[in-house]
This record gives C-alpha cells, structure tokens and sequence, in this order.
C-alpha cells in the first residue's frame, strides 16, 4: 500500500516506511529534520523532464506519460519501492505546493500498477 505526504507535515505513527522521491532536496527543511527511511533520488523525473514540465498545469498529461516512459526505462530505481510494499505501509514524500499535479501522484499509480 502506498500513500503520499508533503515533506512539511509531522510523521505519523501509520505512515509505515517513508521514503524522499525527489531529485532535489526539499527547499528550508533540514535533512536531520526529515524523518525518512531513504532518499530515492533516481526514481524522481530527470531534470530535463522536471525542468520542462515546471509544475505547469497545461502540461500535466504529457507530464505523465513522459515521467511513466522514464519509469518504464528505469526499472532499478522503483523495484525497492515495490518489494518494500510487500512488508508493509509505504509513504512517498514530495516537496511540491501543488498537491494535484506532482510526480509523487504519477510515481504512486505507477507502482500500484506494479
């Protein structure tokens, strides 16, 4: 089971394993501040990708499927995602303000998929 919270709220004791799944350290939050099992920076979108998407609305379709196409060619960045579910509870950590159009919402349906 996977589920999603900002980097600025307080851990929960339900929240299970979490994990970063940002390629870029979240902006004012110190590391020792952030209670964090590990830090998956590669199976973030690559910067060209981040860069060109620039949290724009108008982009989020093509967002998708080109960060799902990164996914589909970078398999050893998920799997760990993926067989720490099968132990239990698992909560991607993002960074972004806009909590409708992000890639922790892409990266999580894709690993249900998985």
């Amino acid at each position: 089971m996977f589920t999603l919270k900002r980097v600025y709220e307080d851990p929960a004791a339900d929240d299970g394993a979490r994990y970063l799944v940002e390629r870029l350290w979240p902006r004012g939050m110190k590391k020792e501040d952030l209670a964090m099992d590990a830090w998956y920076k590669d199976v973030a979108p690559s910067t060209e990708l981040r860069r060109w998407f620039g949290h724009d609305p108008d982009k989020w379709e093509e967002f998708q499927r080109r960060y799902q196409a990164e996914l589909d060619d970078n398999p050893d960045a998920w799997k760990p995602l993926v067989e720490a579910s099968r132990q239990g509870k698992v909560t991607l950590l993002y960074s972004s303000r806009d909590t409708e159009h992000n890639n922790a919402l892409v990266l999580k349906s894709y690993l249900e998929k998985k």
